[in-house]
């Protein structure tokens, strides 16, 4: 199927200009609608690129931003003084789709990679019954143990934040050459000039730990649909992170599949055969829940009290179903009023980080 790209730029609510592109089937209206949310140090237009196309020729019109700071945004390079900016920004020019008069029918689904999958579940809490659901490609929801840093090194260096956030901390290792296989991928990734490949920044660390944390206190109350995928010889993210979403989530449609001898870069650093596998099980995934009814099966509602806890978890579930009826009668009434409103995964530079918090608290 044809394939249609566009780049754009907007502002967000701080008055940084921000890059964002949509790839749009032609030979056809979409599916649904596919809301790209890219890694840590990645961007939209190049790093996922592959990742767009190939879900547009299968019939899904998808989004991507760059987050402040990444990418062709503006902003210091990688630096992310609050996680809840990245959340904010995404939630607003993805809902400002959404929501014009051509989308207002089409399914909405979230596809978050890495650092990228934090702020997928992190939206779904944001408006918990928005989504129709979230593909997560070794998502960022957990620490491993195997690289969790001391209390004492997370202590001090929070006392430091205020006083050198942009600090650079040192790197550890050669996240590239263990993250894809395919070593002419790794090459065109080394070669991507919008990719951020200098040291992690002391704020952003901290930010990306505290985000971490805060997720995988909450993981039971994960509610929307979704799919997770991980390689299974993943030597830089733990698989155990996404076996740990799936068996706590409280969704009630979800699904988990390990890839046996692939790497980290599942879509973006594996062999064309692995690689079309691997998006021809997001595909399907994607087609099986854009065909159904709208009434899909949910769990106990979810709401947002507010306060940066996390949920309030509701009994009834008819709550639930009179929530989305009550979402897609507005959805109609604002139509008929006539208003109008990869190389591609990287999970890998947030054990980077952790890892080289860990090796601090032997320096210190």
């Amino acid at each position: 199927m044809e394939v249609e790209y566009e780049e754009d730029y907007i502002k967000n609510s701080r008055g940084v200009q921000l890059f964002s592109c949509r790839w749009l089937p032609l030979s056809s209206p979409p599916k649904a609608l596919v809301f790209l949310c890219h890694g840590y140090g990645m961007e939209c237009s190049g790093f996922m690129r592959g990742c767009g196309t190939r879900l547009a020729a299968a019939g899904y019109a998808v989004y991507g931003i760059d987050y402040e700071g990444h990418g062709r945004s503006m902003g210091a390079r990688c630096y992310i003084n609050k996680f809840d900016n990245i959340v904010t920004d995404c939630d607003r020019f993805f809902k400002s789709i959404c929501e014009r008069e051509e989308n207002r029918e089409k399914r909405r689904f979230l596809y978050g990679e890495s650092m990228g999958g934090a702020v997928t579940l992190l939206l779904h809490r944001k408006d918990p019954i928005y989504w129709d659901g979230a593909i997560l490609v070794a998502p960022m929801c957990k620490i491993s143990e195997k690289v969790k840093p001391h209390p004492l090194v997370v202590a001090v260096l929070t006392r430091m934040e205020e006083i050198i956030p942009k600090w650079k901390v040192v790197p550890t290792k050669d996240i590239y050459n263990n993250a894809f296989k395919d070593p002419i991928k790794r090459q065109e990734i080394r070669r991507n000039k919008l990719l951020y490949k200098d040291k992690p920044r002391l704020k952003t660390a901290l930010e990306l730990l505290r985000t971490s944390i805060d997720l995988e206190d909450s993981l039971t109350q994960v509610m929307l649909p979704f799919f997770v995928l991980h390689g299974e010889a993943d030597t830089v993210t733990d698989p155990e992170v996404s076996r740990a979403l799936y068996e706590r989530a409280s969704s009630q449609d979800k699904t988990m599949k390990l890839y046996p001898g692939m790497w980290h870069g599942l879509t973006s650093g594996e062999p064309d055969r692995n690689i079309d596998a691997v998006f021809a099980d997001i595909v399907a995934w994607l087609d099986d829940r854009t065909g159904r009814r709208p009434e899909l099966r949910r769990p106990p509602v979810v709401k947002d009290d507010g306060s940066s806890g996390g949920f309030q978890v509701g009994s009834a579930a008819e709550e639930v179903a009179e929530l989305r009826s009550q979402r897609r009668q507005r959805r109609r009434g604002r139509v008929l009023c006539g208003l109008t409103v990869g190389p591609r995964h990287h999970a890998a530079i947030l054990d980077y980080i952790y890892i080289s918090l860990t090796i601090l608290k032997l320096e210190l």
